[in-house]
């Protein structure tokens, strides 16, 4: 692809490194004579590509909106996440606090709960014997 035509330098091209090209249809490149630049020309056979460009421009768009989307929605289901945090701590915090108490007046009061316990089951216990025996018969 490259001629000689096109070498300015010691061995080098005229566009830098890279050889003269032809990247699309309708799209080539020529140079300016005594000028680093590039020139792109685009021919008028290919004027799609403006539609095309303005779907890309339209899906990066949507694409920018649904990005927009989802970070709303992760910041919101953040700070929900940050409360529902912040109410469990204080409901362990509120917790702990009862059982301090509890724990606390079980000693002040002495630690005559189990004996209620063992009465409750043993009336329990009797009063289903009983019951058992009256429909028995």
């Amino acid at each position: 692809m490259a001629s000689s035509s096109h070498r300015s330098g010691p061995g080098g091209y005229l566009y830098g490194d890279a050889a003269p090209y032809r990247s699309r249809e309708g799209l080539s490149t020529r140079p300016v004579v005594g000028s680093d630049e590039i020139q792109l020309r685009i021919d008028p056979m290919n004027a799609d590509m403006d539609d095309e460009i303005t779907g890309l421009r339209n899906h990066v768009r949507q694409l920018r909106n649904v990005a927009q989307e989802i970070h709303s929605e992760a910041t919101f289901q953040k700070d929900f996440l940050d409360q529902l945090q912040m109410t469990l701590i204080k409901a362990q915090a509120g917790v702990k606090n009862n059982m301090r108490r509890l724990n606390k007046n079980i000693v002040k009061h002495g630690s005559n709960h189990i004996v209620h316990v063992v009465l409750f089951a043993l009336l329990l216990f009797t009063v289903l014997y009983l019951w058992s025996k009256m429909f028995r018969r």
